[in-house]
């Protein structure tokens, strides 16, 4: 069990960045509220309008 935790430890260190995110409890309530009518994590959908956003700016040029 140790092992599994210390290699998802070191994974997280290795591949990951966290990235705080303040957020007033009302616009949290929303983003909350569309993600689960998508079915989606409220993590998930983040990534997801990030990703989107990204990809539409990038056409742009």
């Amino acid at each position: 069990m140790t092992d599994r935790k210390e290699y998802l430890n070191n994974y997280h260190k290795e591949k990951l960045k966290r990235v705080p995110l303040d957020l007033t409890k009302e616009y949290y309530e929303k983003i909350k509220l569309h993600s689960q009518e998508r079915s989606e994590s409220v993590n998930g959908f983040i990534k997801r309008a990030i990703s989107e956003t990204m990809e539409r700016d990038n056409s742009d040029k």
